[in-house]
């Protein structure tokens, strides 16, 4: 973690939180922080589930259900006593639904909004005063390509995620003046549990959507811990960046998230020239891995274009081929700073 100056932000070993620790990106990242030697907060609703990784290094292990604001306000305090501060909060803790629209039961909606959203924001909020206080922290929110782009049989999932990005779009603008840093990690399909125990479904079916979202809830099952990303390796590349001297606001991991928003823009592109507040936009010049050295604010449009420019966090992690990524006519590299 560095300031924009290229100073570390951290002069001892860092304090990391990380929430949903029991399997996929959360075990992951855990297990490789630990192995870092960094001290580290390792949380699940059910802390036997992580007892194997108190015995790696320093950490805290303990109960934490994003949903319980008693148990939140319980670990920030233990964090503290234990460390006297955090760092780093990883908020990786979340669920899917699989669910036509129609089919969607609102108890189910609720519980997914809770954990994916409403719960971060409470963790969100629970650190900030004394990242504020010392002018410097890290917020890493997990999103999914799926806060991108949407997909048939996890529209509530996808409403989730995309309220995840425009929170985490907001805050950076809030607090990175403050010196604390925000960025989104987009995945694709990794082999975590998403898809598995992680993920109810609806108890109707419409055969009127067997097409779209019964195909679609079938496919996702089918593929469960058979995705071809590997959670070790997106672990190490969250890592890099995190550390890198000029993190990037959105991570995207593997060959699908990129392509996913790629895609989206192309189809922004394709409906006329960006523009601002009405405004045409001139004078497209090519993103640089600074593009944040000068405290600049930017659409957040150009992270993306960052995320090219870093291409590097991706193909260390063998995360993608190690090829320079495609360009298209229609989707020149740019920034515009506002």
């Amino acid at each position: 973690m560095t300031t924009t100056t290229g100073k570390s932000l951290i002069t001892e070993r860092p304090v990391w939180l990380i929430t949903g620790c029991s399997t996929g990106f959360g075990h992951e990242l855990a297990k490789q922080v630990l192995e870092l030697g960094y001290r580290t907060v390792v949380t699940a609703r059910n802390p036997n589930e992580v007892s194997a990784l108190a015995a790696m290094g320093d950490a805290l292990v303990l109960a934490l259900d994003v949903t319980d604001r008693a148990q939140i306000s319980a670990a920030i305090k233990a964090t503290g006593d234990r460390f006297g501060r955090i760092d780093v909060l990883v908020n990786n803790a979340g669920i899917g639904y699989f669910a036509a629209i129609e089919e969607g039961e609102e108890d189910e909606v609720r519980r997914l909004f809770e954990i994916n959203v409403v719960g971060l924001i409470r963790l969100i909020q629970a650190v900030l005063p004394g990242m504020r206080q010392r002018r410097t922290g890290f917020i890493v929110n997990l999103s999914s390509i799926g806060g991108l782009t949407s997909f048939p049989a996890v529209g509530f999932y996808n409403a989730s995620k995309f309220a995840v990005e425009g929170l985490s779009e907001a805050l950076w603008q809030e607090v990175e003046p403050l010196g604390i840093k925000v960025m989104l990690v987009e995945p694709s399909g990794f082999r975590t549990d998403w898809a598995g125990r992680s993920a109810n479904e609806s108890k109707r079916h419409i055969n009127d959507y067997a097409a779209t979202a019964g195909v679609g809830r079938s496919h996702i099952r089918a593929s469960s811990g058979n995705q071809a990303g590997d959670p070790a390796r997106a672990a190490r590349a969250i890592i890099n960046a995190i550390e890198s001297r000029h993190p990037p606001h959105r991570l995207l991991l593997g060959n699908a998230a990129f392509e996913g928003a790629m895609a989206k823009l192309d189809a922004y592109f394709a409906q006329g020239r960006p523009s601002i507040h009405g405004k045409p936009v001139h004078g497209f010049t090519p993103c640089r891995s600074n593009a944040h050295e000068a405290g600049r604010v930017e659409l957040s449009v150009t992270d993306y274009h960052s995320s090219i420019a870093c291409f590097r966090y991706f193909t260390t992690a063998g995360l993608v081929p190690r090829k320079a990524p495609r360009r298209r006519p229609s989707l020149r590299p740019w920034r515009v700073t506002i």
